[in-house]
């Protein structure tokens, strides 16, 4: 279990390594609740992200996560909770 959430920071970096950004994006304005197709990612460069998401913290993300994270909001929720779940054994 993880003492620190996934933040938008985290998350930025991550999509920014796995699929880099539009110049036309800016991260550190409102993007929370912003559609990932319209902050310029596709469905190619959200599942290299949710790969990376899943190595780096040694989570694993459901299939559907991406049809239904839709947003930076929704993704890091999703995130977050994993991390902060009680791990079985």
């Amino acid at each position: 279990m993880s003492a620190e959430p996934f933040t938008l920071a985290d998350l930025k970096q991550i999509l920014l390594d796995a699929a880099g950004a539009e110049e036309s994006v800016d991260f550190d304005g409102d993007v929370l609740d912003t559609d990932f197709e319209a902050l310029g990612y596709d469905s190619l460069a959200l599942l290299e992200t949710s790969c990376r998401i899943e190595h780096v913290y040694g989570i694993a993300l459901d299939d559907d996560v991406l049809t239904k994270a839709v947003t930076p909001r929704a993704l890091i929720g999703v995130v977050t909770e994993l991390l902060t779940a009680p791990r079985t054994a």
